[in-house]
This record gives C-alpha cells, structure tokens and sequence, in this order.
C-alpha cells in the first residue's frame, strides 16, 4: 500500500491520518498547528517538523498526499506541494471540489489529482476530536471529472473504503452544487435560526428544546470554517439561498393573506420523507470494470442515482444503488 502524507491534523486530517496507521499504511502528518502537532505526537503518531518536510518525504518515499486544510490555506499548501513534491497522488478532503481543482492547476499541475471530500465531521474540530472511526458508513465523494486519471481515483477511494467509508463518485461541478443544499445551506439557515431565536431573549433561550437545537447544532461550528465552505462556494450557495428564499417568500406570502401554511409545511415534509425512503430502500449492485471504455460515465451515473461504492476488486469496482 502506498504510504499517506496528511497536511493539517484537524478533525478530519486527523482522522484521515489515524484511519490509515489503522489500516497498516505507513502515514505520517504535518501541520502549522502546534498543539495539534504536540497532541498527535504525544500518542505516538509521526508527525514531521513543518510541511516542507512532510512534502519533501512525501517525494521521496512516492506517498499520497491528502490536503487537510481550511479552504483559505489551500493555495499555500498546494504551492508548497509543486515546489517540493510536484508529481505526488494527491488527494484533499476539502468541502468544495471546483476551487480545490483550480487551485491544484494553478500550483501543482503535474499532480496526479483526485479531489476528496468526506461527509461526515462534527461541531467540535482539533485533533484531540479526531477518530479512526470518524468515517465509518459515511458517505466520501471522489471525483471523477473528465481529466482523472483512473488509477489515481482508484487509489483514492481504496483509502477511502479502507477508512471504512461508502464512496460517491461525482464530478467537481455537482458535488459543489448538491453539498450548496445540504451542507452549505443548512449553515447558513442554522445561523439566521439561532440569531433569530436569541433575539427572544432569555424566556426563549429557556423554551428552546428539540427542534431549535436540533436545527442550529452546526451554528456552533469555528465560524472561521463555516466562512471558508460557504464562502468558497459562493456560486451554488447562491442559487440554493435564492431557492429558499423564494421558499420562504411563498410561506410569508401565504401566512399574511389567508394564514395558511399549507403548502410550505407539506413540502418540507415530503423532502424529509424523500430523504427516509432513500435511506431505507433495497439496494441494486452495479459492477463497472475500470478497464473498460466509458467507466467513468457508468460511475457518475451511480452517485447521480444516490449510489455508494462498496468495494474495489482489481480493475472491477462495486456499487449500491437504490431500487424501489
């Protein structure tokens, strides 16, 4: 197995690099963080003395590179990585995918790249909250654009199904605009949710039970990384925040001329019943064979249908699709 050099041992990089000392890859990490650092070295993992180090291992030993790193920093590292380990697999567990890509063009473009990101985390971040375990079941997108090259993308989501995660092969340009409406946007509805509640002052504070702390858990968030997502992924936010807006537009509407909220309440509830049946329902396998011409079509086609891949076997990669 080819080692794996993790740069920013946060929530998720600190997973990723714990998953994969589990698994029995050689990894180790870097990052700017000292008590990161100081924490992941204190329980033993391998944690080299700046990034340019970790890179320049990274060159000599042919290891896979997993960026790990807020959205901000991303165009630092990645011209760190062009300069001291140019033609490294590379992969990033970043929450946006297009500007990653852009990023790994402009500073590393003799990367052999495929983009990453897990989706699963936590209100909390830092290493001390990291866990092998983190990506069990979890669902990890890795991309298969048009420019990926086949045996890089198997080589990440082997590390990916190795973590114990289901991967969801998509494209850069779709991943973006479907996490704007399930990630993004919640973000920003959980923090306008929260504001308002707060503004019923303490009374409301002292009602607030399931439903407001349910719906504004991720208001909790470092509001630096929230920014970083939402912001770094400011055309899709855009449409999915105009679609909730007129949303919510047709609900005032509706409640100031007749009191009704029908539609808006029925609506609501039909996409969460969207979201139960897909988890429950029967699942298809799909064999698609990398060997073969137009692979990458077949798998878009499976996370297009909600699909998972399960396993890779050689050339041969399973997949679950939903039936029913």
């Amino acid at each position: 197995m080819r080692a794996v050099c993790v740069i920013g041992l946060g929530l998720i990089g600190g997973s990723v690099l714990r998953a994969a000392v589990a698994g029995g890859r050689r990894a180790w990490g870097a990052t700017a963080a000292d008590d990161d650092a100081a924490a992941a070295r204190a329980e033993g993992f391998e944690v080299e003395p700046s990034v340019v180090d970790a890179l320049r291992r990274a060159a000599a030993e042919d290891a896979m590179v997993v960026v790990a790193v807020p959205l901000t920093a991303v165009d630092g590292v990645l011209r760190k990585v062009g300069e001291h380990a140019p033609e490294c697999v590379l992969t990033d567990v970043v929450s946006v995918k297009g500007p990653v890509a852009d990023a790994v063009a402009r500073h590393a473009p003799a990367a052999r790249f495929a983009g990453g990101h897990p989706m699963t985390g936590a209100a909390v971040s830092g290493w001390a909250n990291s866990s092998a375990e983190l990506f069990e079941g979890a669902a990890w997108v890795v991309t298969a654009d048009e420019d990926t090259d086949t045996g890089v993308w198997r080589e990440v989501v082997e590390l990916a199904l190795a973590s114990g995660a289901h991967v969801v092969p998509t494209t850069s340009d779709d991943h973006d605009a479907a996490v704007a409406r399930i990630s993004h946007l919640p973000h920003v509805l959980a923090a306008v949710l929260a504001a308002c509640g707060a503004e019923g002052g303490p009374l409301a504070m002292a009602l607030a039970a399931g439903s407001f702390t349910d719906g504004t858990r991720v208001a909790g968030s470092r509001p630096e990384l929230v920014l970083a997502m939402c912001e770094g992924n400011r055309s899709a936010l855009l449409a999915a925040v105009d679609d909730a807006l007129g949303r919510l537009g047709a609900a005032r509407g509706a409640l100031a001329s007749t009191g009704a909220l029908r539609a808006t309440v029925l609506a609501g509830n039909a996409g969460r019943a969207a979201l139960t049946a897909q988890h429950a329902a029967g699942r298809a396998r799909v064999v698609v064979d990398l060997a073969e011409p137009g692979a990458f079509d077949q798998l878009r086609l499976v996370g297009e249908q909600g699909g998972r891949v399960t396993a890779l076997e050689g050339t041969t990669v399973v997949a679950a699709v939903p039936v029913g």
